[in-house]
């Protein structure tokens, strides 16, 4: 959970309006297999799959050591965070690039190392990422005019 929950959905704003202008399709709180969630997967042109873990402060990001567990489930792996955000206490790790956004806009400051998956898994989490923007799209489709979406 989010420390600060507004300068989280700031950051994802900014970082899905980026995708959105990269023409990478993207999905906000990715259910993965294992059980946990990240906060944005993307399919690139490519084919690759790039996840992004949005880090709202240092408390948020002290406290939630799971990112590890993500970099099996991406060809790139991205943290995102606010312009002001301390980023020297960042991993120093190639296989973690660096977003830097606001909610209007979003700039990739440090790009990922790529490690690309094996066609087994990435299949799995491209059907996996189609299903669940179907789902929500048709989800949306679903609610009544003049009704806000569950």
């Amino acid at each position: 959970m989010a420390v600060r929950p507004e300068i989280t959905l700031r950051v994802t704003r900014g970082v899905t309006r980026l995708f959105t202008e990269l023409d990478w399709s993207h999905v906000t709180e990715m259910p993965l297999r294992s059980g946990r969630r990240v906060d944005v997967m993307a399919l690139d042109p490519a084919g690759e799959i790039i996840v992004v873990e949005v880090k709202s402060d240092m408390a948020d990001y002290l406290a939630d050591r799971k990112w590890h567990e993500y970099l099996d489930f991406c060809d790139r792996f991205f943290f995102a965070v606010a312009p002001d955000f301390p980023r020297d206490q960042l991993p120093d790790d190639p296989k973690c690039g660096l977003i830097l956004a606001d909610q209007y806009e979003a700039v990739i400051f440090r790009e990922a190392e790529t490690d690309k998956l094996n066609a087994a898994r990435r299949k799995s989490l491209t059907l996996k990422l189609a299903r669940t923007a179907a789902r929500r799209l048709t989800a949306l489709l679903e609610v009544p005019p003049g009704q806000p979406p569950a």
